[in-house]
């Protein structure tokens, strides 16, 4: 991280089938080793089985469970006095994104089993019924701030 300047993002164009950037943030966080089309096969594979299954859109249920999964509030380390507090802050568009991605993919990671794309699908399906592991953390990260809102007030 540069000291002065700002960290430029870089711009992902969004992919080929289903024109969405998260999905392509999706495919570039699946992918091992370079291996893109192997990635990409996975995750297409996953909206397949879920398009199939719940007999509905999969860009309707995946984006209900990006929803779901997408935290609201976190918390953050700040010192104050020689005691490290845990300070409840508003996640931005950008951070709740990636957090629900980062959790939803080690949730399935975690599952027995199966391929990945069905355990992809199967933990977008969890998330889109606010139900499974990815939505537990979601809950705990939620009760975590609450549990530390006296400490609202140091936000930075």
């Amino acid at each position: 991280m540069p000291r002065r300047a700002r960290v430029t993002r870089r711009e992902i164009l969004p992919d080929p089938v289903y024109k969405s950037r998260t999905i392509q943030k999706i495919i570039n966080k699946i992918m091992y080793g370079g291996k893109k089309g192997l990635s990409e096969r996975i995750v297409y594979t996953a909206l397949e089985i879920m398009g199939t299954q719940t007999g509905r859109e999969p860009m309707e249920v995946f984006e209900q469970a990006m929803r779901n999964a997408t935290p609201r509030l976190e918390v953050k380390p700040k010192r104050v006095g020689g005691a490290t507090l845990q300070v409840p802050v508003d996640v931005k568009g950008e951070r709740g994104t990636s957090l629900a991605i980062r959790w939803i993919l080690n949730s399935a990671r975690n599952r027995s089993g199966k391929s990945m794309a069905e355990k992809l699908a199967a933990e977008f399906l969890d998330a889109s019924n606010n139900t499974g592991t990815t939505i537990k953390k979601r809950e705990d990260t939620h009760k975590m701030a609450e549990a530390n809102k006296a400490f609202a007030h140091y936000k930075w």
